[in-house]
C-alpha cells in the first residue's frame, strides 16, 4: 500500500471514531459532565433568578484526595537474581522522579479527568533538550607575523538542558482509539491530536518540509481567544491567529507510528516502527467499566439528574420566599389619608386613627395566603441523601456534622462502607502508576545518553547523591506502589501508631532483639515527620572488651573475692567462649569505616562495585527497611 493510500485509510478511520463519539453522545456527555463540576449546569438563556448547589464540586472534591494527595512509594523488585542490586538504585531513582519531574502533579490532572468523565489518559516520552552556546575566543597564535591585528574566532559548545522521561496528562477529548475495541487490549489503533499553531507547524523541522508547508488552517482564534473551527463564526485570516490539527498516530497491529495533518496529502513523519519499546506511549484510567462498551462511566453521569432536581428544587424554594408577602384587608371609610399612612408605615409603635364606632375586629383583618405544604421543603434533604448513597459519598466524608446523632460503631460502620469504594480506585491508581513508572524507566534504559544525579538515600537534611548512567538501572523490574501511600495520612493516626509500636516492641528490645536507634529514628521520622531524627541521638557507647587470655574476671573488677574457686573457673571458661563467638572471622572484609564494601555488597555487578561505601550501606539499609526515606 502506498503512503497516499495508507494515509487516506488513517483519516478514514479517524473520521469514524469521530463520527462515532459524537452519534453516540460521548462528546457531549463529557462536556456536560465538566460543566457540572465547574457549575455550569444550566442551559439556555435565564429567565430569572436561579441557584445552583454544586453537589458535583463537592463529590469530586471529596474522592480526588482520598486517592491521589499521598506522594506514591514506588517499589522495584528485580526479575533476575542477579540484577537485585540494581533494583536497589533503580527504585531510589524512580521515587526522586515522580517527585522533582512534575509526574505527582501530571497524574492528579489525570485523576480528574479519571473521576469526572470517566477515564483519564497519561503520555510517557523522552525529552533531550540540547542548547548551542557560542564562545568568542581571542586567538593569538598569529601575534608573532602581525600583532597589532588579533583575530577572533566563534567556538561553539553544546549543553544538553533536559535528557530525562517525562509523564503527562492528555486531554481526554483529544484521545482516540478504535471504537471496535471493547478495551485496550483488542484496540487495533490509537491516536492523539494535538492543535498547534499553524506558524509552528511551518518551522518545525523534524516534520517533511514539502507535507508542512502545505498544512493548512483548521481553527482560528476569535476576538475573546477561543478557538473556533474555520468558517463557523469567525472569518480571521492571520496567520499569527490560525491553528492546525496534527494526528500523532499508532498502528498497534503494525507496530508502526506517523504523524499527519488534518489537511494536507502527505505524512508530516512517514510510518515508522514505534520508537519505544513498551509499544504506544499511552495508558489509560479506567473508572466504572460498563460491560461491552469501552468508554466507562464517572463520578457525576450517576447524580446528575439529581444534581439538576436539587438546583429547580432551591430555586422554587427561593421564588415561593420573594413572592411570599403579607397583604391586609382593611374597611376604607374606616381611615383617612393619615390613617391609611400609618397603617402602610413600618414605624414601630404608632397610633393609626380610626373614624366611626365600627368593631375593630372587622377593620382590619389579614388577607388569607397560599402557602406551599411545608413537606415541599424537605426535598432537599431527600435529594441529598440519594446522591450521598448513589455516589458513595458519605456526609462524614464531605466534612459535615449529620443531622442524627451516631454512635462510634455506627459511624465506624459507615466510614468502612464508604472506604470499599475508595479501596477500589486506590488498586487502579496504584496500578496506573506503577505502569507509568514502568514506561519511565524503560525509556531512560532505551534513551539515557550521559550521566544524572539524584538523592537515593538519606533525608533532607543530610541526603546522600548518586551520579548514573543507564548501565546503572539496565534489567527487567517489576514495580509495585506500596499499598495506600497516594491516600492522605492522618497525623495523629501515625503518631499513634508509632508509639503503639514502641510498646508492642517493648519486650523484644528488654530481651536486646530490638535495634533501639533504628527504632528511635523510625519513631521520630514517621511518627513525628522530623526531617533529621540522627541530630535528636545520641552515639552508642562503645560495647565492652572481652577479657584478655590469662586475665581473671577477679582483674575485670566484675566478681567477688571470696567466689568459691570452682564457680569462678566456670565463668571463666564462659566468658572465654563468649569471647571467641564474638570475635572476627579470618579474612572478613574491610569495614566502610576503613573503606571497603559492606558484607552484604558481595556479587555486586561490575556497575555497582565502584558506588561509594557509604551510598552502597544507605541503600542496602533503604532496601532492608532499616532506614525511612
Amino acid at each position: 500500500m502506498s503512503n497516499v493510500d495508507r494515509l487516506k485509510n488513517y483519516r478514514s478511520r479517524l473520521d469514524y471514531a469521530q463520527n462515532f463519539r459524537k452519534n453516540q453522545g460521548y462528546d457531549n456527555l463529557w462536556q456536560r459532565m465538566v460543566n457540572l463540576y465547574r457549575g455550569r449546569q444550566y442551559r439556555g438563556n435565564a429567565t430569572g433568578d436561579r441557584l445552583l448547589v454544586n453537589i458535583s464540586f463537592s463529590t469530586i472534591n471529596t474522592i480526588a484526595p482520598a486517592i491521589s494527595i499521598g506522594r506514591p512509594k514506588i517499589m522495584v523488585n528485580p526479575r533476575n537474581p542477579d540484577d537485585g542490586d540494581k533494583a536497589i538504585v533503580t527504585e531510589a531513582i524512580i521515587n526522586y522522579w515522580w517527585q522533582h519531574y512534575g509526574c505527582q502533579t501530571e497524574f492528579q490532572r489525570a485523576v480528574k479527568d479519571y473521576l469526572i468523565v470517566g477515564h483519564g489518559w497519561l503520555k510517557t516520552g523522552y525529552r533531550f533538550v540540547e542548547e548551542e552556546k557560542l564562545d568568542n575566543i581571542q586567538d593569538t597564535a598569529d601575534e608573532a607575523i602581525a600583532p597589532d591585528e588579533p583575530t577572533s574566532e566563534v567556538e561553539s559548545t553544546f549543553i544538553i538542558r533536559e535528557d530525562r522521561p517525562f509523564l503527562e496528562r492528555v486531554d481526554p477529548f483529544d484521545m482516540y482509539v478504535d471504537p471496535d475495541a471493547d478495551n485496550m487490549n483488542d484496540a487495533r489503533w490509537i491516536a492523539q491530536r494535538v492543535t498547534r499553531p499553524l506558524v509552528d507547524v511551518k518551522a518545525d523541522e523534524r516534520y517533511n518540509y514539502t507535507a508542512r508547508q502545505s498544512v493548512s488552517a483548521t481553527s482560528y482564534r476569535d476576538k475573546t481567544g477561543n478557538i473556533g473551527a474555520v468558517g463557523i463564526g469567525n472569518d480571521s485570516t492571520d496567520t499569527d491567529d490560525a491553528y492546525a490539527n496534527i494526528f500523532e498516530y499508532y498502528d498497534i497491529n503494525t507496530g508502526e507510528m506517523c504523524v499527519f495533518a488534518e489537511s494536507g496529502d502527505k505524512f508530516l513523519i512517514k510510518p515508522t516502527k514505534m520508537p519505544y519499546v513498551f509499544g504506544h506511549p499511552f495508558y489509560m484510567l479506567r473508572n466504572y467499566d460498563i460491560p461491552n462498551f469501552f468508554y466507562p462511566m464517572g463520578e457525576l453521569e450517576a447524580i446528575e439528574p439529581l444534581q439538576h432536581e436539587l438546583n429547580e428544587t432551591r430555586t422554587q424554594m427561593m421564588n415561593h420566599r420573594k413572592r411570599y408577602s403579607r397583604k391586609w384587608l382593611a374597611l376604607d371609610s374606616a381611615f383617612d389619608d393619615f390613617g391609611r399612612q400609618m397603617l402602610a408605615s413600618d414605624d414601630d409603635n404608632v397610633i393609626v386613627p380610626v373614624k366611626g364606632t365600627e368593631n375593630l375586629a372587622n377593620v382590619v383583618v389579614p388577607m388569607p395566603a397560599l402557602i406551599n405544604p411545608p413537606e415541599f421543603y424537605n426535598q432537599t434533604s431527600l435529594i441529598l441523601s440519594d446522591i450521598d448513597r448513589v455516589s458513595g459519598v458519605s456526609e462524614y466524608q464531605r466534612g459535615a456534622i449529620p443531622d442524627t446523632t451516631r454512635t462510634a460503631r455506627e459511624a465506624s460502620i459507615i466510614a468502612e462502607a464508604s472506604n470499599m469504594r475508595i479501596s477500589e480506585k486506590l488498586v487502579s491508581i496504584e496500578n496506573g502508576i506503577a505502569q507509568c513508572a514502568s514506561n519511565l524507566i524503560m525509556l531512560a534504559q532505551q534513551y539515557l545518553t550521559g550521566e544524572a544525579t539524584v538523592r537515593i538515600a538519606g533525608t533532607e537534611a543530610s541526603p546522600v547523591w548518586l551520579t548514573f548512567d543507564k548501565d546503572y538501572i539496565s534489567g527487567e523490574f517489576d514495580f509495585t506502589v506500596e499499598a495506600g501511600s497516594t491516600a492522605p495520612r492522618n497525623e495523629a493516626f501515625r503518631r499513634d501508631m508509632a508509639l503503639q509500636l514502641v510498646s508492642a516492641i517493648q519486650p523484644f528490645a528488654e530481651a536486646g532483639l530490638v535495634n533501639l536507634p533504628r527504632l528511635a529514628e523510625y519513631v521520630l521520622s514517621i511518627g513525628f515527620g522530623i526531617k533529621d531524627p540522627q541530630s535528636f541521638l545520641q552515639e552508642a557507647p562503645p560495647a565492652p572488651e572481652p577479657p584478655t587470655e590469662g586475665q581473671t574476671p577477679q582483674d575485670m573488677g566484675g566478681l567477688p573475692p571470696d567466689m568459691p574457686p570452682e564457680l569462678m573457673q566456670q565463668m571463666m571458661m564462659e566468658e572465654q567462649m563468649g569471647a571467641e563467638q564474638q570475635g572476627s572471622p579470618p579474612q572478613m572484609a574491610p569495614s566502610p569505616d576503613q573503606g571497603g564494601l559492606p558484607p552484604e555488597s558481595a556479587g555486586l555487578p561490575p556497575e555497582l562495585a565502584g558506588l561509594p561505601p557509604e551510598v552502597l550501606q544507605a541503600l542496602l539499609a533503604q532496601m532492608q527497611g532499616q532506614q525511612p526515606v
